[in-house]
């Protein structure tokens, strides 16, 4: 299985209308927030439905460092991972997702309803809980939302694009769920798996 983007090439820097933040020059600040096109192809027989996540495994776990006026983060400091999308129950026949489509601008406190393929069911990215303690943005941050790396950070961050081949129509969760949720439900489920990866940075000095 493979899957492939006409949104960006494979290892390249994603345009800035796919992720949630953006630089203007000195500004930094909410950009587009596209969900990129992807496709994906070859599935193994018995396939009855896909999931689909987007992670981001540069995260600082620094917290107090992000963002902070004459800081910047190192490589080298140790990362954790933030989850951009988790969409589970894609119906099999499904095999594309037009850019813009599932998200098309920043909704703050999360989109209650993010668009998706009929059937499908979207779970929590992990911008739930970095907004929880912001009362201008906290709620449940559902469907895709962007790279918005911390502008001080001097790693440039890569975004998988992971999509799995499972072996059920309908994943055992709750109504609510996030990505690692998502992950041990489908245990014992996966057929096959195919990933794709962006970078992005808003730093100014990270080439790449």
């Amino acid at each position: 299985m493979r899957i492939t983007s006409e949104s960006f090439e494979p290892g390249q820097r994603l345009p800035a209308q796919f992720a949630a933040g953006r630089r203007d020059g000195d500004d930094v600040g909410f950009g587009d927030n596209r969900n990129p096109h992807l496709r994906w192809d070859d599935a193994p027989a018995g396939t009855k439905s896909f999931a689909l996540l987007v992670l981001d495994p540069d995260v600082p776990t620094v917290a107090e460092m992000v963002g902070k006026p004459g800081v910047e983060i190192p490589v080298d400091q140790p990362r954790t991972e933030f989850v951009h999308w988790v969409m589970v129950d894609i119906p099999a026949e499904v095999r594309e997702i037009a850019a813009g489509a599932c998200s098309d601008g920043v909704v703050p406190h999360g989109k209650a309803d993010p668009a998706g393929p009929a059937g499908s069911r979207q779970g929590l990215n992990s911008y739930t809980g970095w907004f929880a303690d912001n009362s201008d943005m906290a709620g449940d941050w559902r469907g895709y939302d962007g790279a918005f790396p911390p502008p001080n950070d001097l790693r440039l961050h890569r975004y998988f694009f992971r999509v799995f081949a499972l072996d059920v129509e309908r994943l055992d969760l709750p109504e609510r769920f996030d990505g690692a949720a998502a992950l041990r439900a489908m245990h014992g489920h996966v057929l096959a798996e195919a990933a794709v990866y962006g970078t992005y940075s808003l730093h100014p000095g990270v080439p790449g």
